[in-house]
Parts: structure tokens; sequence; C-alpha cells
């Protein structure tokens, strides 16, 4: 009702009809933590194409596995990457330039070889310096990147005109570079302006440091280092973390806290296999040996064996490469053609990219592997390389999970992640009977969507989910102590694992 009814008339009044839509989250943004020659170190950087990874973190390198990773997820569907870059004793390059009170020390933006390639240039014809004046505190700096080898030709440049070295001046040059610059920072003082002239990088002061270790990647102390930099990211689905190098697996150690970490975020963990399993007896002792591979984790999926494709850096020659990247991108591409609900194998979930399989396996092979919950890559006529299981590491036949297929798991983490953002409206409302019914409206309408999408087990609603918040759920005692209970349940759709034909001959019948 209005606050105030003043005069005889026709008053109007807007009433909330109570419906706060949901809407689901992404359901394939996918997290690569490893090394990179360059980019921001320990910081989740957002791209949509490997033509960003190039940009930001430059390109494939015999170095980074990561760098493979991320292009054969891009390949193979992917669409959304979160690059967390790792780096073991790396050096910043360093430009001198001469002043009257020492030199201003100009350093790159981060770590890396990269960084010997920059080239800065300084004039003095500036607004402030017509004509010429010696006190002058402004200066123009143009900062160039050089292609590799090269003294003439620019990858990329960067121009600041009429910034000054008077910390006063609104173009102080540490505030401007700081700011704007993706190539340098000025990480201390400003003694005086520099001196006109061309200054490169001091010669190998830029390092990409050495091979990266579990260390970088599972930090003793995490400080938002490492995998745990993810913590700076609002939401990803997928991780992938590729090999520290060719040769040299991630530890159990780091296996178990990337799962037990994606377990906290409601993420789901795309594992390698070891580089030792080179054939299907080792692998199948391998993945029963939590000790030595990962503990069983029901946010966890593992693939055997690696795949060979064809690297540029080599000449296009064939090399194994560990196969996470690609795996991700199948799963990408099978949400967005089919859902997160559909198992992401079978004959769609080609491996684009693939020449051959590190391993090849017969179907009596597959058998001893799949009832272990590892999931194998097998090659067929016509239809290639494919992804041939869809079970989590609690899939095992032994450990009778709920969360025995990846579908079902990451439908409920989808599931769990869209509500636990789409009910926050819920905190601090009154904990009555008009509350419930708006929640069982939302959140029914929500599951509702996902039914006639088909995302259920079921013909009718009924049947498919269930969203409960009543006098049942939240007792009064709840309601003193402050708590709403929602209980939700659905059917979900499980893969046609195994398919049965029964075959049968008629029996002839006797003409009477």
């Amino acid at each position: 009702m209005p606050a105030t009814l003043s005069y005889p008339g026709v008053y109007i009044e807007e009433i909330s009809s109570g419906v706060r839509t949901i809407i689901g989250v992404a359901t394939s943004i996918t997290a690569f933590v490893g090394r990179a020659v360059r980019g921001p170190v320990n910081d989740p950087i957002r791209i949509q194409s490997f033509s960003d990874y190039v940009r930001v973190f430059g390109g494939l390198s015999e170095l980074s596995t990561m760098s493979y990773a991320v292009q054969q997820f891009f390949l193979n569907g992917g669409t959304d990457a979160l690059i967390v870059r790792v780096h073991r004793a790396g050096a910043r390059a360093q430009l001198n330039l001469p002043t009257g009170g020492g030199p201003l020390v100009i350093e790159a933006d981060n770590e890396g070889e990269w960084g010997n390639n920059l080239r800065a240039t300084v004039d003095h014809d500036t607004k402030g310096n017509i004509p010429p004046a010696t006190d002058n505190t402004e200066f123009n700096l143009l900062i160039e990147e050089m292609v590799p080898g090269s003294t003439t030709e620019v990858a990329q440049s960067e121009a600041f005109l009429n910034v000054s070295s008077d910390a006063a001046s609104p173009r102080f040059v540490k505030t401007v570079l700081d700011q704007d610059s993706k190539l340098v920072s000025l990480p201390g003082n400003v003694p005086d302006r520099p001196n006109p002239g061309v200054i490169n990088a001091t010669a190998n002061s830029g390092s990409d440091g050495n091979t990266i270790l579990d260390a970088q990647i599972n930090p003793v102390a995490p400080n938002k280092d490492g995998l745990f930099a993810l913590d700076k990211a609002d939401l990803f689905n997928l991780l992938c973390i590729p090999p520290l190098d060719r040769d040299t697996d991630i530890s159990s150690g780091t296996r178990d806290a990337a799962a037990k970490y994606c377990g906290d975020r409601r993420a789901f963990f795309v594992v390698d296999p070891p580089a030792a399993w080179n054939d299907i007896t080792t692998a199948e002792a391998g993945v029963s040996t939590p000790l030595t591979f990962m503990t069983r984790s029901k946010n966890a999926a593992a693939y055997f064996p690696r795949v060979r494709m064809q690297d540029p850096l080599k000449e296009n020659r064939l090399i194994t490469f560990a196969p996470c990247g690609a795996i991700a991108g199948i799963m990408a591409r099978t949400d967005t053609t089919r859902g997160v609900w559909k198992a992401p194998a079978g004959q769609e979930a080609t491996i684009t990219g693939a020449r051959e399989l590190a391993v090849k396996m017969t179907d009596g092979e597959n058998g001893r592997l799949n009832p272990l919950g590892l999931n194998c890559l097998r090659t067929f006529p016509v239809t290639g390389h494919v992804v041939w299981g869809a079970r989590t590491l609690d899939g095992a036949d032994q450990l009778a999970s709920e969360w025995k297929y990846i579908p079902v798991r990451r439908l409920a983490l989808y599931i769990e992640e869209s509500l636990f953002r789409g009910t926050k409206w819920v905190v601090f409302e009154p904990n009555d009977e008009p509350t419930w019914a708006q929640i069982r409206l939302n959140l029914g309408a929500f599951m509702q969507n996902l039914f006639r999408q088909g995302a259920f087990q079921g013909q009718s609603p009924r049947e498919a989910y269930f969203v409960k918040c009543d006098k049942e759920t939240t007792t009064q005692d709840d309601i003193n102590r402050g708590v709403v209970n929602i209980v939700i349940g659905f059917a979900p759709l499980k893969p046609a694992e195994f398919v049965v034909i029964k075959i049968q001959q008629i029996a002839g019948q006797i003409a009477t």
C-alpha cells in the first residue's frame, strides 16, 4: 500500500512477483597451471582463443608443456580458459637509462628471456620543452620489443609522451608505466630525467628460469601462488596441470592437492597418465596403486594413453603429448552441443589433431582398465581416435560409488554452483512460508528448465526431480538458529556404457 493516502483518487502500486531467475553458470571454463615463456606470474588470466595465449603468454615453446595443452584445448572445441603461469628462478630483463643522478632502471613487466629483446628510446621533444630548458623534467619514452634476432624489426611498441621524472607531476613516469604499460615497469626510484638516446636491454639479464617443480604448482605455504592462484578467479569448471616438462610428471601429492582443491571449488580435474605408463600392464598396476598415482576422487578423471601429434617446433614430427588439454576441449565441445549431462565420450568425442595413440589396445585390454576407473582412448576404423570411457576416479567397480560417471558428477557440480549463486537473495530474508514458497518457485523453475532440456531421467517432472523447502526441512529450531534448509533431488542420466544385443533364431514351426 502507498505510504500516504492523502487525496481521493486512484493510486498505482507495483507488487513484486517473487520470481528471481536463476541463471546456470558456465560449465567448461578450463584452468591451466604451468610454465610459459612470458606473461603475468601467479595470476589467472582469462583468454578465449589461442591467439590470446600467444599475445599474452608467448605461444608455443618446447619448455612449456602448458602451451601445447592450451593449443590442443582450443583445437578440440574449448572456448574459455584461465592461464596461471608459474616460474622457478626466472629473472626480469632490465634497461638502465643514464641520468645525471644515476641510472633510471626499467624492468620487463614479467620474467623471461623475451625481455632481452626490449629497447628504450628517449627524446626531449616534449610540449613543455620548447624552447629547450635545462631544468625541464619532461621527456618522451618509446618502448619497443624487437623480433628475436633482429635489430630493425619491431614486434610491438608502446609510446609514452610528455612523462615526467617529477613525482608531483600528473604524468609521473612511474605511475604512467605501472598503469599503462604491458611491457615494462619501474621497480625503484626515479632520479632525474634520462639522457636522450637508444638503450637496449642489459645482455641476458632476462631468464626463463629452471624447469618448474611440484613446489611451484603446489607450494608448501600457499599464498595464492601456483594452483592456489585460482583463488583470485571467480569461477572455473575444469582443471588441467600438464607435466612439468616433456619427461617429468607432476607428483601424486600434487594430483591429490589438485583433486581436493577442485572439490572445494566445485570443479573437475582432468588427469594425465604418467609417462611411465607405456603399456597396458603398467597402467593397470599404476591406477590400482593410490600411493604412487593419486587418491581416488569423485572430482577427477584419468585418461590413458598419451596422444601423438605433430609438433610445429619440430618440423611437424610426431611427438607424444599428455592428453589433458585435448580432453578438456572435448568436454567443452560436448557441453556446447549436447549438454553437461552428456558423457564426453563415444564416436562424437574425436580427438582433433591426434595422429596416433602412444598405446594401441584391444577390446579385451580396454576391459581390464575400464573397471578400474581408467578411461581409455581408442582408435577405430573410420571414426578415428576417440575418448572411450566416462568414469571418474571414484568409478572403479569395486567402489560402487554413486559418482561413478563423469556426466553425473559434473551435472551435480553445475547444479550446486548455479544454486549457490542463485539463492544468495535468501540471506536475511524472513525465514517463513512466503520465503520458502519463493524458494520452491525459483529453484523449481531452474530444475524444470533442465528437465525440459533432457538432463534428467523420467517422463514427468515428478519422476525427474523434486525441490523441498517447508516446515519438514526447516524446523522451529532451525528457524531459531537462522537456518533455512533446502532439499533438492534429481534422477541423473547415466551413460549406456554397455550395450547388450540379444539375438535368437526363430525355431521352425511344424505345419499341422
